[in-house]
């Protein structure tokens, strides 16, 4: 049985091309709605957007690499959350969906999910893997702040 912090690895038959955007069936709600959360607090990037992001950010800038289908990656949202409010002006929190960037995603060699990855002046200084507790999470970045 997998521990808690276990990551999600793309099952080969779940893996999609880079130009389907379709939501599987198993996240919508009953009304059609996603069910997947996003922030105001934390910017979803896409592969057009992320150098230009990164690379202009007057705050380190800590990038969750994630997908819906993956249940770590649900759970650490929230810790995600409390943290772009907690640090907010001294971090920028987003999140990259890798069925969405998969170039992003390869470019940075994210095997697993969640990958977190932290730039600092524009390089990746830092990266986490897996599911982790808040104070983890603030203990590896606070270095970088």
């Amino acid at each position: 049985m997998p521990s808690s912090n276990a990551c999600c690895q793309r099952p080969e038959d779940d893996i999609k091309s880079a130009t389907d955007t379709s939501v599987p069936s198993w996240i919508v709600g009953l009304a059609g709605e996603s069910l997947i959360f996003m922030s105001e607090k934390i910017a979803n990037l896409t592969t057009a957007t992320f150098t230009t992001t990164i690379t202009s950010a007057t705050t380190p800038v800590l990038v969750d690499f994630w997908a819906p289908w993956c249940g770590p990656c649900k759970a650490i949202a929230p810790i995600l959350e409390e943290l772009a409010t907690e640090l907010d002006g001294k971090l920028k929190i987003v999140k990259v969906n890798i069925d969405e960037n998969e170039a992003v995603a390869v470019e940075y060699g994210v095997r697993a999910i969640p990958t977190m990855i932290l730039f600092k002046g524009g390089q990746a200084a830092e990266t986490l893997v897996g599911m982790m507790p808040k104070a983890a999470i603030k203990a590896k970045v606070a270095s970088h702040l």
